[in-house]
């Protein structure tokens, strides 16, 4: 890794520096630096080069319980450092996407397990502006919610219903493609077929994960891509609507919860439904998910008696928002998680609901937020007797 920025550096600074200036009728030979939505380097249409950094600073607070609010948990840390480049190669038709994580929760190293700092490492072939596809690591085109970047969000992080049911990322090949209409509606069908096991698996069986997902926007497209941005910071002058549902099917799956969770003690088939829409109008928004996960056997034991189960069940999430201002927000969360009966000894339900406070000093490229909320499990949600607890975060997004 060490290896990869020094000669990362020595690239971008040759490429800023190392070509020697010409008269002025040959300018058009060199690279052109721009620096807008990130750093762009470009040359004719032989190479794009786009290099962004974001970073979330965090402080939080975990009450010992509904009735006791003294501290049981801080929070001090760097949540999230992405380093991204994307651009092409060669012609604008071949398109690459990489992004690396450097905090140690985006090497997922909270579990014990050995540094996994790439995120997204995928290629794309655009045939033409309405169809492309993808060969590499990336996000399956599963729930909203997860879809939508972590620097675009409204609340510091996701939802519990979406930490459960998620599909997450994942390798394989991916397929998108807007449907042509001649009205204002859009139809937009997407596709994967991958390993199902996650981010940099280890050669696997025969086991793959297929993921479908059709999109319906009623009234158009949104502003900027504002179907994948939380919150109304465009202040969509007309109503706008999408409305989507995604199902995978995921084969002799090796993790609790197909690409992410606990390795299972044996392999499991699991199928997902996952219904999502996003509405927003003159500064309100609403975003609305709903889960399910399945698994025919999903109890396995080891040798000893031990027992790890897939997490099969439902769960629901909304969040209704409203631009106070031209740069700040307010918003509100529910989410829940109902496990099946058949694995209620080994998972809890649990519910939460949280308020968030957001104001955008340049978008979400720079933000400040707050959340406060509350939490509890199996359908107790009174504070006192309880291993309920309060929860607080503040957080500064920085990035360009």
């Amino acid at each position: 890794m060490k290896n990869f920025l020094r000669i990362l550096s020595v690239s971008i600074l040759l490429s800023l520096v190392g070509t020697p200036a010409k008269a002025q009728n040959e300018s058009d030979e060199r690279a052109l630096l721009e620096v807008q939505n990130g750093i762009s380097i470009s040359k004719d249409s032989l190479f794009k080069l786009n290099l962004r950094f974001r970073m979330q600073n965090r402080f939080g607070l975990r009450t010992e319980s509904g009735e006791d609010l003294s501290i049981e948990q801080t929070d001090f840390r760097v949540r999230r450092m992405r380093l991204r480049l994307d651009g092409y190669v060669l012609n604008p038709r071949i398109q690459y996407y990489i992004q690396l994580g450097f905090s140690k929760s985006d090497m997922d190293l909270d579990g014990g397990s050995f540094a996994q700092p790439i995120r997204d490492a995928i290629i794309y072939y655009y045939f033409n502006p309405n169809f492309y596809v993808g060969f590499g690591q990336s996000k399956l085109p599963g729930n909203r919610e997860r879809v939508v970047s972590s620097g675009n969000l409204q609340f510091v992080d996701r939802s519990i219903a979406n930490g459960v049911f998620t599909l997450d990322r994942d390798f394989g090949f991916f397929a998108y493609y807007t449907l042509p209409t001649k009205g204002k509606a859009k139809y937009q069908l997407k596709g994967a077929v991958s390993t199902g096991e996650g981010r940099n698996p280890s050669p696997g069986d025969n086991g793959l994960s297929y993921t479908g997902r059709i999109e319906f926007l009623p009234f158009g497209k949104f502003k900027n891509g504002g179907d994948y941005s939380e919150g109304d910071l465009e202040f969509e002058p007309k109503p706008k609507l999408s409305l989507a549902l995604t199902l995978n099917s995921n084969q002799n799956a090796m993790r609790a919860r197909g690409q992410l969770g606990s390795d299972l003690y044996a392999k499991r088939d699991q199928k997902v439904l996952i219904a999502d829409a996003m509405f927003k109008y003159r500064g309100w928004g609403v975003l609305a998910e709903y889960f399910q996960r399945r698994s025919p056997d999903p109890i396995t034991r080891n040798s000893a008696g031990a027992t790890r189960v897939v997490w099969i069940g439902k769960g629901h999430n909304i969040q209704l928002s409203k631009m106070i201002s031209s740069k700040s927000e307010l918003a509100l969360r529910y989410a829940e998680v109902r496990p099946e009966d058949e694995i209620i000894p080994y998972e809890s339900q649990g519910d939460e609901v949280a308020l968030g406070f957001s104001r955008y000093l340049n978008g979400h490229r720079i933000k400040l937020q707050g959340n406060l909320g509350y939490g509890w499990a199996n359908n107790e949600w009174n504070l006192v007797n309880t291993s309920n607890f309060w929860f607080g975060t503040f957080q500064v997004e920085f990035g360009i």
